[in-house]
């Protein structure tokens, strides 16, 4: 498709390609959704040996992670399929807690994950791979035009999505040691930086980290408390249909006064209190060496060992990942239970990386200022597998949909958790690596991972992206789970199911449960015993609605409405918000400049 191609400005405009910079978790999901969607697509990758890299947990999901992975799916995503086919141990976390929290975690086997993506990328149509370091975002008139490579090729585009991940400028730090390098040795990409700030773009510095790994064969698993998974295991697909067996276990332990004490005694040599790392780091997703000095009253912290495939003897520790220098982690990691004679495979380490101000791009994942040119993933200050992987699927249905000159899918916060992350980061921004939360969602009844594809698979398809058996499926439950409400009320079984202790096994005979699918029972169930919760939400989304639905004209100039306050003023013209509801959202915007606002829409005929 590229041969030959030179002259980025002769290139038919109508033949233009989406390039992806990146084939991290985001990179992946963004290909894969603009090829599906008819755009010819290019990949390009630093390491094509790298495809779906799993740097730090061997996981997938989470608390508020898997909604998102869910969320995916529903979309027509990849991630929660390639999930599925390489499981070793499915868990429903927060199961103590009503639904609105529960929250799937998988742990993978990261070698066949990135076998499972590389296939399904190199089998898309529309879609090539390509490996090579992105030098240069070109720009023609104002919008983006293509892709100057490191060695010089230059690859015109008519959209361009940067999912770099942690690798721009990036920096491993282990002790005293520091080199320009990305995850686990890979190349960092040492260029893009440049050109993003060429064009406009403030960037920051943002630190994230992972702990050590360990050969399987120097761990006593008899001296910790195995954590076995859910049997059976819920899939992360909605069109995983077979039964997922559990191939391996996790392993709990703690720390102790010993290791807090060699931590303690070296914390002198530690990069995160010499000032030797600069990076901002996520405050939910400590060091070890910070939790022990942040929380000195604990005498020990909780750590998993997790498996990072089954052909290999890594095991992932998570809840110590560090910065210390080599000779104190060796010492620290083996005053823990299990641990005592552990060799270490791969040091912990922290790594520092450029990533951009998510205020300047829109809820559609564009740049304000750069019509074709979309992010996607860590670049936006997020952090996680998960993030990265609904940021990629939503930047390459937008960035399909502008080549095909479509209009954008944007998600609010009332419909998807996707819709929630990309509200908080575009309208409220991040002064840290961002994770996705269960309680950043104001609607968590109706987000719940269990319904996401009743929520999101219409919408989908009629894009073109999800297909028609996810349709059908959705629609198969949808039908389901309403016949069986229906069939409750008219039994005089929904007041009985309200009740706490009981569920539909308690109130209705075998025979008749069986003539509906498990995926309707869950949610006539649910929609029955939150009925009242339910019945708030849905209100209090009614009422917000009117704010959310109030758009604000695009070329609306702040600085002429002479009753808002300058903060307002200056913050408003930076984000531009697309409605009320978004500017009521900025920091730094009252309700008066709210209702400022009103009466401007008004006076202009706007509203």
């Amino acid at each position: 498709m590229y041969e030959g191609l030179r002259d980025h400005e002769g290139f038919d405009q109508m033949n233009e390609p989406v390039i992806v910079i990146g084939a991290g978790h985001a990179g992946c999901e963004a290909a894969l959704a603009s090829a599906r969607l008819g755009c010819e697509t290019l990949l390009l990758t630093l390491s094509i040996d790298a495809i779906a890299l799993m740097p730090c947990n061997p996981s997938i999901g989470g608390t508020g992670k898997g909604q998102l992975v869910r969320e995916v799916d529903a979309l027509g995503g990849e991630m929660g399929l390639a999930a599925d086919d390489c499981l070793l141990q499915g868990r429903m976390l927060n199961t103590a807690k009503g639904p609105a929290v529960h929250s799937l975690r998988a742990q993978e086997d990261k070698y066949a994950y990135h076998r499972r993506m590389l296939q399904a990328l190199f089998a898309q149509d529309n879609l090539t791979i390509r490996q090579g370091e992105a030098a240069d975002i070109l720009t023609r008139n104002g919008r983006v035009s293509g892709v100057r490579t490191t060695t010089g090729d230059i690859l015109p585009a008519r959209c361009v999505i940067v999912a770099a991940g942690v690798y721009l400028k990036s920096r491993i730090i282990i002790g005293e040691y520091s080199r320009e390098t990305g995850p686990q040795g890979l190349q960092s990409a040492s260029f893009l930086s440049g050109s993003l700030r060429e064009l406009g773009f403030e960037l920051r510095r943002f630190k994230t980290g992972t702990p050590a790994r360990i050969d399987a064969r120097s761990i006593d698993f008899h001296r910790m408390e195995i954590q076995p998974g859910d049997d059976p295991v819920i899939p992360f697909s909605f069109l995983t249909d077979r039964n997922l067996p559990n191939k391996a276990a996790c392993y709990l332990t703690w720390t102790n006064e010993r290791t807090h004490d060699i931590i303690r005694n070296n914390l002198h040599r530690s990069p995160m209190f010499s000032g030797a790392i600069k990076g901002t780091g996520a405050r939910y997703c400590p060091s070890i060496e910070d939790k022990v000095n942040r929380f000195a009253d604990k005498d020990r912290h909780q750590l998993f060992l997790e498996p990072e495939g089954l052909d290999n003897p890594e095991w992932y520790v998570q809840g110590m990942s560090s910065s210390l220098p080599e000779d104190v982690q060796r010492a620290m990691y083996r005053t823990v239970p299990g641990l005592e004679q552990a060799r270490l495979t791969r040091l912990a380490y922290a790594i520092e990386y450029d990533c951009i101000d998510p205020l300047q791009i829109s809820s559609a994942m564009r740049s304000l200022d750069i019509p074709g040119l979309y992010f996607a993933g860590q670049i936006n200050g997020t952090s996680g597998y998960e993030e990265a992987a609904a940021q990629g699927l939503l930047a390459g249905i937008n960035a399909a949909q502008e080549a095909l000159g479509k209009e954008p899918l944007i998600l609010n916060r009332a419909q998807a958790y996707i819709g929630v992350m990309m509200d908080d980061l575009t309208v409220k921004g991040t002064d840290e690596p961002y994770r996705m939360m269960t309680s950043r969602a104001e609607h968590r009844l109706s987000l719940r991972q269990d319904n996401a594809d009743l929520r999101l698979t219409e919408l989908s398809y009629r894009i073109g992206l999800a297909g028609e058996d996810r349709m059908r499926r959705s629609e198969q439950k949808q039908k389901e789970t309403q016949a069986l409400i229906q069939y409750l009320r008219e039994e005089g079984l929904a007041q009985p199911l309200r009740q706490p202790e009981n569920n539909l096994e308690d109130i209705i005979s075998g025979d008749t449960l069986a003539l509906y699918s498990k995926a309707a029972r869950e949610q006539a169930q649910i929609a029955l015993k939150y009925e009242g919760y339910l019945k708030k939400e849905e209100q209090h989304i009614r009422q917000a609605a009117s704010m959310e639905n109030t758009r604000l004209p695009e070329g609306i100039i702040y600085a002429d409405i002479a009753s808002l306050r300058l903060e307002a003023r200056q913050k408003l013209h930076k984000q531009r918000p697309l409605s009320l509801g978004q500017a009521s959202r900025i920091p730094g915007v009252s309700p008066a400049d709210i209702a400022v606002l009103q009466v401007h829409l008004k006076k202009t005929g706007s509203d």
